[in-house]
């Protein structure tokens, strides 16, 4: 894959931040009423910019971390990533601009970096 014009959007949301706990503490069937518009809208906005996705990404399962030390479980704000391509990371970061990830879902924020070309390469 070619890095020019490449960007990757984190999806962050914490697991006990207020959105959450409203999201959970909704009456399931209420919930998942939210989670079928959610994905309605994600798939619309996935469809909308179909010509800027690299890569659909998708949700991230539990972290281990692994250092020096070893292997452990963590925690983290992460949910899900997506790889765009833009003419900057201006139009990259525009893209996901009332995105249902926070707008819908109980995500708080994307974030949105470039990728890099890999130095010596």
């Amino acid at each position: 894959m070619s890095t020019s014009n490449t960007y990757l959007a984190v999806f962050l949301g914490s697991k006990t931040s207020p959105k959450m706990t409203a999201w959970t503490a909704l009456p399931e069937e209420q919930r998942r009423a939210k989670e079928r518009e959610g994905m309605a809208a994600w798939k619309a906005w996935a469809e909308k910019h179909q010509g800027a996705i690299v890569g659909m990404g998708g949700p991230l399962g539990k972290t281990k971390k692994i250092t020096h030390r070893g292997i452990e479980d963590v925690s983290n704000e992460l949910g899900a990533y997506t790889v765009v391509r833009a003419d900057s990371h201006a139009a990259a970061a525009k893209l996901f601009e009332n995105h249902p990830h926070f707008t819908i879902f109980p995500g708080e924020s994307v974030e949105i970096m470039p990728v890099l070309p890999i130095p010596g390469a």
